[in-house]
């Protein structure tokens, strides 16, 4: 890990993804340039962002010297990797990974984008698709979640003894989930994860 390597975070506050990069850097120590973005007004979708930062047009992007770093799960990898936020143990690196995997294809598309549907973008902005998918995102994210309190229910942290990147992955878009329409009083043990969350030295809130 180089600890004087400039690093330049390409974000958007409010995002949960982003806020997943600011943390891991926060708990780390690891100091970062910001530089906001506002995706509802299309600024990652211009020609100069495309060609320079992410031709997905999406962030964020970690920037490491002049190389770009997309995905918000493996630029946490890449901030954390040999610090106690991955485990060292074999099976539980793999853990925390599986953890990591599950927010991106179980938990984010369903929590995070009824967050982003209902909370900034509005129902009545919705296209009849999107609406009619609210529903069955809203089931698939209450069984994400009700997966989370069970696991929590006989350990305090997702992976081990204590924080990894699972915690950190998954903590971004659950304790806002309310935005999107999940009751969290429903999940007693993901509540009093969240407040452990909170209280970790040098933690930082989400923005916005």
């Amino acid at each position: 890990m180089d600890l004087n390597e400039k690093l330049i975070l390409h974000e958007d506050s409010v995002s949960g993804n982003c806020y997943k990069i600011r943390l891991t850097a926060a708990l780390l120590g690891r100091r970062m340039e910001l530089i906001a973005y506002d995706i509802l007004k299309g600024e990652t979708r211009t020609p100069e962002f495309l060609a320079t930062i992410n031709p997905l047009g999406r962030i964020p992007v970690l920037q490491v010297g002049q190389r770009f770093l997309p995905e918000s799960n493996a630029a946490c990898f890449y901030l954390a990797d040999g610090s106690p936020l991955i485990p060292a143990e074999r099976f539980a690196r793999a853990d925390m990974l599986r953890w990591m995997f599950f927010e991106q294809y179980h938990h984010e598309p369903n929590v995070a984008t009824l967050r982003f549907w209902l909370e900034f973008v509005g129902v009545d902005s919705l296209s009849e698709m999107q609406r009619n998918q609210i529903p069955g995102k809203r089931i698939a994210g209450e069984a994400a979640l009700q997966q989370m309190d069970d696991h929590l229910a006989l350990r305090n942290w997702f992976v081990g003894e204590s924080v990894t990147l699972a915690d950190i992955s998954l903590f971004a878009y659950t304790h806002v989930a309310e935005g999107g329409g999940f009751a969290l009083s429903d999940y007693p043990h993901v509540q009093a994860w969240i407040a452990r969350m909170r209280a970790l030295p040098k933690f930082v809130a989400m923005a916005g």
